[in-house]
Parts: structure tokens; C-alpha cells; sequence
């Protein structure tokens, strides 16, 4: 994601939000993701961190097509999938897997700004 940030016109930038929905309420606490936000350098302007109820998490999850599950060793595994919005809520894009081209996320995100 900070990628496709980065990959925008500096002018569009402040325009797009970012959004990141933990699945882990136990250990991603507040403090643990404001402490991630200042590791990782996310802007609190243009990225928010979330943490839910496992239920509402899981909601949100099967909305977005993501699938993740609690592992044995005490980690999660969980599907890669970046998912557009437009202004409406609407998924109107999704990127699959990790190392893919960011090309097409990030044209789709300058044309759905553009509206």
C-alpha cells in the first residue's frame, strides 16, 4: 500500500485514504498500532489503523473476499488482497497477492479521484 502511495501524483495524495483493519484484537492494541504507525512512517492524515470485535472483523473480512485463520503456532495466515472503495463504500477494484504490479491499483485510484 505504501507503494501505490507513494506511485501517486504528490497533488492526489492528500485526497486518498488508507485504510488498515487489524484481525488481531488481542495483541494489536491502540498502543501497538500507534507504535506500528510510527515504525512504518504512515501519515495519521492519510492512513487509519482499526481494531474490532472478532465478529465485526470477520464481517468486514467476508465483505472484501479476505480469509484468514489463527494457526497453531500462535500466528495468523491471511489472504493478500489490497481493496478499492469509492466514495459510496462500493468495491470497485481489488488487487490479489503480493509482489503484483501496482500499475492498475494505482490508475485505478487516480480515476475513481478524478470523480
Amino acid at each position: 500500500m505504501k507503494r501505490i502511495e507513494a506511485a501517486l501524483p504528490e497533488s492526489l495524495r492528500p485526497h486518498v485514504g488508507f485504510t488498515l483493519v487489524s484481525f488481531d484484537p488481542d495483541r494489536d492494541t491502540t498502543a501497538a498500532l500507534h507504535a506500528y504507525r510510527l515504525r512504518r512512517g504512515l501519515d495519521q492524515a492519510r492512513w487509519t489503523l482499526l481494531r474490532g470485535e472478532p465478529a465485526e472483523v470477520a464481517d468486514l473480512a467476508a465483505r472484501v473476499g479476505m480469509k484468514y485463520k489463527f494457526g497453531a503456532r500462535g500466528q495468523f495466515s491471511h489472504s493478500n488482497i489490497i481493496t478499492l472503495l469509492n466514495r459510496n463504500g462500493e468495491i470497485v477494484h481489488q488487487q490479489i497477492g503480493l509482489n503484483q504490479s501496482i500499475d492498475e491499483t494505482v490508475a485505478m485510484v487516480q480515476q475513481i479521484a478524478a470523480k
